[in-house]
């Protein structure tokens, strides 16, 4: 057994085998260690621990019963996990196990997001790699999110493996045979029509799943987060009108996916599927068509190389798509109900793009200014066109 200090923490590192030959003395070790570092919250560290008996098991408990709270076992390797699960220590310890660590050699790349990217494995799985900064309790949540999207029969690929790539951590997905919708509509030009009218049917399933309370984040939040950041540019009456829109929103449990643009969705055996959900939320649908708004048409406004670079299509296709979609979403919709719909989301979009262009520093430098400037006189035009940000009341389709 090995300790370590860092940050706070003692992490103790249990090695090889913990039976009935040397429990008793690994237990008073750690007793010992844990009595020299007061203060210090202990993660125990089973890299290297090969087997674990039952003497060793109430070693554990007995650690446990002492600190009066589940200590954090980590980096458990699969034959150990399965002796702690079949147990119930998983329920008595912070169990995590060791991820498995694997290669991208020749792998495709079929999605890229704002905080990784998307390979295939083989013809039945799919890896999110994240950027090596990126912290793993979020990436937990994102494959947390993935699997309450499932349960409540939001089409999304299956999560099932936490892995390492080098130094970033992946999650590892199945996804039999799928193609992402931006890649189909490059490449059949000719089914277009037919790929958009799925893309915005499977965006309006997911807007009437709900969900219970507390068990997703709020959209609302992020935009309320948008907006603290942008006080230094938005004028103090226009960020106080906005500000009001946003909290006078009512409750909304529906689901929000939050970057919903043609490369998260997948064509699969089983239809359109969604993947990356880091931002799956809750709230009103303005939130995922402020994205698409700014994703199809704000960026390509002053560089139309933007859909070039990310879509790989001009920025004429790009504006289409989002024509195209909008138009299949609000079928049915009054038309004054439609024209008020959208200047609610090109208001929550010139927002949102704000946000990415002048804290996020997302696209080009030499942009940045005149962008700013195109946003913040249509924020204040909108904000003073319409009494409310909220659009699910008006999508009210007629009889």
């Amino acid at each position: 057994m090995r300790t370590e200090r860092e940050d706070g923490k003692l992490r103790i590192r249990l090695e090889g085998r913990i039976d009935s030959e040397n429990a008793e003395r690994t237990l008073a070790e750690i007793r010992q260690a844990l009595a020299e570092n007061p203060g210090c919250e202990p993660v125990f560290d089973a890299g290297e621990l090969t087997y674990l008996s039952s003497a060793g098991l109430r070693a554990l408990l007995s650690i446990a019963r002492n600190l009066g709270r589940k200590p954090a076992v980590v980096n458990v390797a699969p034959d150990v996990y399965e002796i702690l699960e079949m147990t119930g220590f998983t329920e008595l310890l912070d169990v995590k196990k060791k991820a498995r660590e694997i290669r991208l050699d020749g792998c495709p790349v079929i999605a890229r997001g704002a905080f990784g990217t998307v390979y295939r494995l083989d013809p039945d799985t799919i890896v999110k790699v994240y950027d090596p900064t990126y912290p793993t309790e979020l990436i937990r949540k994102e494959q947390n999110h993935a699997r309450q999207a499932f349960l409540r029969g939001i089409p999304t690929a299956i999560s099932y493996d936490i892995v390492k790539v080098g130094e970033s951590s992946g999650v590892v997905f199945e996804m039999i045979k799928a193609a992402n919708f931006n890649d189909l509509i490059r490449e059949n030009p000719d089914r277009t029509e037919e790929l958009i009218r799925r893309y915005a049917e499977l965006i309006l399933q997911i807007h009437a799943v709900e969900m219970a309370p507390g068990v997703l984040p709020e959209a609302k939040a992020n935009y309320l987060k948008y907006l603290n950041e942008l006080r230094d540019i938005l004028p103090e009456d226009v960020h106080a009108r906005v500000r009001e829109l946003i909290e006078k929103m009512p409750e909304d449990l529906h689901v929000v996916h939050g970057d919903l643009h043609v490369r998260n969705v997948m064509e699969s055996a089983d239809g359109p599927m969604l993947i990356d959900m880091d931002t799956l939320s809750t709230g009103d649908p303005v939130f995922d068509l402020a994205g698409l708004y700014v994703s199809y048409v704000l960026f390509d406004e002053r560089d139309p190389q933007d859909s070039v670079d990310f879509f790989g299509c001009s920025a004429e296709v790009s504006r289409a798509v989002w024509e195209k979609t909008a138009a299949v979403y609000f079928d049915g919709v009054p038309e004054e109900n439609r024209r008020e719909a959208e200047k609610r989301i090109r208001l929550a979009a010139n927002l949102r793009f704000l946000y990415f262009i002048a804290v996020m520093k997302i696209g080009r430098p030499e942009l940045e200014q005149i962008r700013t400037e195109d946003a913040v006189p249509r924020i204040r035009e909108l904000a003073g066109q319409t009494d409310a940000l909220a659009i699910r009341d008006l999508i009210v389709k007629s009889e």
